[in-house]
């Protein structure tokens, strides 16, 4: 039985978690995060990634039992990626990070080995959805075929790795063509655009960071990953809505439905005119939320 068509993740934040690390696994439930990724990659040494494997089922329930989803991040190198997706997959895993996808002929590999896995572990197949990460200027002709891969829920593109193919340095202005045809991608396979448009050198540096997301909100993307917990809270927030915002998004649709029911296409609402795409707008809006644990 195959399992490709239910709704995707609303995510807003997706925190990392270094799998291994007894400090952050302790502590990730009261992140606040909508997921938690267990890296299984750059945080784990080449000599504790048997290690990290073996640590993932008693990791899963322990980040998760606040009501944070799962995602597990994977490693590029086929050697390393089945012993990893063999691991991985499992009914508390709800996606893999896939690192470094270079196509939809390396997205579907995976999804054999994936649904491999879920057959024998009698699992739906199709349950493990998956999120890509696009971090080299080779896969970006791919974009749209890589985003309308049946299992994907999300895809970001940029980041230190093409970055520094690209010879750039990490920033907003040098992934800004990439992460807007990454994002383009996103929203014609209808899955989510992950990504921010902030320099993120300075973990520290809040209000940049904020600034960054408030931009990539502006720009169309609507889930952001990080690395420390203090950006989990900022994530919500501008990836999310404000109870102001939710009561408006009602009162507009209520206010365009009344509208509508008398012939009208468009309407006034405190000082805008309100048509079609305003009001699907403010639908996707309350569509999100209401899949929000918090």
């Amino acid at each position: 039985m195959k399992d490709m068509t239910r709704p995707l993740p609303s995510w807003r934040s997706l925190l990392f978690v270094p799998v291994l690390s007894e400090r952050f696994l302790a502590k990730a439930h009261e992140r606040g995060a909508d997921a938690l990724i267990l890296d299984l990659e750059d945080s784990i040494l080449p000599t504790h990634k048997e290690a990290a494997r073996a640590a993932l089922p008693a990791a899963v329930p322990r980040v998760s039992q606040a009501g944070a989803d799962v995602v597990v991040r994977i490693n590029r190198p086929l050697e390393l990626a089945v012993p990893d997706i063999a691991a991985s997959v499992m009914p508390g895993v709800a996606a893999l990070m896939l690192p470094k996808v270079m196509g939809p002929e390396h997205v579907r590999l995976l999804a054999e080995l994936v649904a491999a896995r879920e057959e024998a572990l009698g699992m739906t197949v199709g349950h493990t959805r998956f999120l890509v990460l696009i971090e080299s200027p080779a896969a970006l002709p791919h974009l749209y075929a890589i985003a309308a891969e049946p299992r994907m829920a999300g895809m970001s593109v940029g980041g230190e790795d093409m970055a520094t193919e690209l010879g750039a340095i990490p920033s907003a202005d040098s992934m800004y063509v990439m992460a807007m045809h990454g994002l383009a991608a996103c929203r014609a396979a209808g899955i989510l655009p992950m990504g921010s448009m902030g320099q993120l050198a300075n973990i520290k540096d809040l209000e940049s960071y904020r600034a960054g997301l408030k931009r990539g909100r502006a720009l169309g993307f609507t889930t952001a990953s990080c690395i420390h917990p203090a950006h989990v809270p900022i994530i919500n927030e501008e990836y999310g809505a404000t109870a102001e915002e939710l009561d408006r998004a009602r009162r507009l649709i209520a206010t365009f439905e009344a509208a509508a029911a008398k012939g009208e296409g468009a309407v006034a609402f405190e000082g805008s005119m309100v048509d079609i795409p305003v009001v699907i707008r403010a639908r996707r809006l309350l569509e999100r939320a209401a899949s929000w644990k918090r």
